[in-house]
């Protein structure tokens, strides 16, 4: 007669030994970088994707401690290029740890949200990756208009290499400058990120011993 007891604790090692080495490989994916901003954020080579692996193979718990795993892995690597130069006090260092690490790093472990609502794979999954990363991209924003506004003048002048700066500039400014300025930096890695994301998971979860692991969970 089998263990119950001992069956679970077998698949929750099977599953924390998974989780550590997607932590892992995001984290080394996350160094090849086809771009980079001056202030923090670029276009890795997926390194997303083993994160919403875990949150859709094995469910948001498991995924949402991955990313935060992961973030933390970020910030440690990340987050002194990110405030060098800034002037931030303490608070205002943690807050950007949070928001563009710690809590974006989470959120990739929502990449099974629609799992058990959409029964073909490729496209619950492909959703699911889609969702997680517009969950990243609002923390980023949030941290981009908190603690980063005061940079939109420079970057519609001079910092964005862009055509219409000019024109954002006369039409806004203040808080909605700041916040114009948060949506636009953010998109610029965060919107390639997501393309380059969703294919690859639809690509992955395509594989069927990958989509098969995760069907048994």
């Amino acid at each position: 007669m089998r263990n119950k007891k001992s069956d679970k604790v077998s698949k929750n090692t099977i599953k924390l030994t998974v989780s550590g080495i997607m932590v892992a490989m995001s984290t080394v994916l996350s160094f090849i970088r086809f771009s980079e901003l001056p202030y923090g954020g670029s276009v890795t080579l997926f390194s997303f994707v083993p994160i919403l692996f875990v949150g859709y193979a094995y469910g948001a718990k498991w995924g949402i401690s991955a990313g935060i795993v992961y973030g933390i892995m970020q910030t440690i690597f990340g987050i002194s290029g990110a405030v060098s130069g800034a002037g931030f006090a303490w608070y205002q260092v943690i807050l950007c740890a949070l928001l563009d690490y710690i809590v974006a790093g989470a959120m990739l472990g929502t990449g099974g949200a629609f799992k058990k609502l959409i029964k073909n794979p490729q496209f619950s999954f492909g959703i699911g990756a889609f969702f997680a990363c517009l969950l990243k991209y609002i923390s980023h924003f949030l941290s981009g208009y908190i603690l980063f506004g005061t940079y939109a003048q420079w970057f519609f002048e001079e910092g964005g290499g862009m055509s219409y700066g000019a024109g954002i500039l006369s039409s806004y400014s203040g808080n909605m400058l700041s916040i114009i300025y948060s949506l636009v930096y953010n998109a610029t890695f965060m919107l390639p990120e997501t393309v380059i994301t969703v294919i690859m998971a639809c690509i992955i979860i395509s594989v069927k011993p990958l989509r098969k692991a995760c069907e048994a969970e």
